[in-house]
């Protein structure tokens, strides 16, 4: 009789050769994360545990969850069920489930925390920023929400969901990217005319998208297709990745130039972009402040010219009053 041995692992990096060699652990089996069609059937899975409302579509909940897991989207209807257990409902709608994926993707409302009025308008200028740049240019995600509601660490959120599973990034797709990134700070300077510190996550991501392109995706004419610093794991688990840098320090240089211009550009376009509607962040601005939250039926109202719809009535139980307690975290925005 037989024996087969299964392991499993999700650092397949710093396993030691030996344990791979042929007639050990010789067949690797690769287990990614769920298409939308996975996603979908998974959800229907958990899905029976719980009383669901007649306007409950898996697959409509499973094209807004790209990158959720097996165990993600098991959270998910757990999360759904419990707000449906609060507000006293006997089934599970469709709005305790964009509740629950709200929870989970940008983190759990802080309705408690008590913001100035001034950083309260400023929040809602940096997320109104980024939503207008990402509606104005042709390849990035849809703008599905747009809050000012803290979430997590974050003072507002501005809500992206791709429409489709996507594998790989083009270079028009990237450098869009890093031009809405650049929206919230530019925003503050327009029309607020100041600066905070709630870009930095921002500029950290636009920084490294921006030397992925140069340095490790060939996405730069000047440089071309070379990778320039290579990156090696360490052997222990925890450790982080080091960079070995084999290039000269006039090719060092050269990179540093490369990124410097393409953060300029994309900024420059954003502030372009901004200035030039001015009225629809005005807009957006005010009717963040007036809701909290708007989402994409709003948001296209406000980017057509129109007057935006009332948000739709809600059957959340009321807002708890106590613990009052102002609060301190940094702003961050857009996740992607």
């Amino acid at each position: 009789m037989g024996v087969i041995v299964i392991a499993a692992t999700n650092r397949p990096d710093v396993l030691d050769p030996a344990l791979l060699r042929p007639g050990r652990f010789d067949r690797q089996v690769v287990v990614p994360l769920p298409d939308i069609r996975g996603r979908e059937q998974i959800l229907k899975v958990h899905m029976r545990k719980v009383p669901l409302s007649t306007d409950v579509d898996a697959s409509v909940l499973a094209r807004g969850c790209p990158g959720f897991s097996g165990a993600d989207l098991a959270n998910l209807v757990n999360e759904a069920a419990l707000f449906a257990a609060r507000a006293n409902k006997r089934v599970v709608d469709m709005e305790d489930f964009e509740r629950a994926k709200d929870k989970i993707m940008m983190g759990a409302e802080r309705r408690s925390m008590v913001m100035p009025e001034e950083e309260r308008k400023n929040t809602a200028y940096h997320e109104s920023g980024h939503a207008v740049v990402a509606k104005l240019l042709p390849k990035t995600d849809p703008v599905h929400k747009v809050t000012i509601i803290p979430r997590g660490r974050a003072l507002g959120v501005t809500m992206q969901l791709p429409t489709e599973d996507r594998y790989s990034q083009d270079r028009v797709r990237l450098l869009n990217t890093i031009t809405v990134l650049f929206g919230g700070r530019i925003a503050e300077e327009l029309f607020m005319n100041q600066m905070t510190t709630g870009a930095s996550n921002d500029f950290q991501r636009a920084t490294d998208l921006a030397r992925r392109m140069v340095t490790q995706w060939g996405m730069s004419d000047l440089l071309g297709p070379m990778v320039y610093g290579e990156e090696e794991g360490e052997i222990f688990l925890g450790r982080s990745v080091t960079t070995h840098k084999n290039m000269s320090e006039a090719s060092l240089q050269t990179v540093d130039a490369e990124i410097r211009r393409i953060i300029d550009e994309q900024y420059a376009l954003a502030r372009r972009l901004l200035e030039e509607n001015r009225d629809k962040v005005e807009a957006m601005t005010a009717a963040l402040l007036e809701w909290e939250t708007i989402d994409a039926d709003q948001i296209n109202d406000i980017m057509d010219g129109k007057q935006p719809r009332p948000p739709k009535p809600s059957s959340a139980p009321p807002k708890s009053s106590a613990d009052n307690t102002p609060g301190a975290e940094p702003n961050a925005a857009a996740p992607a």
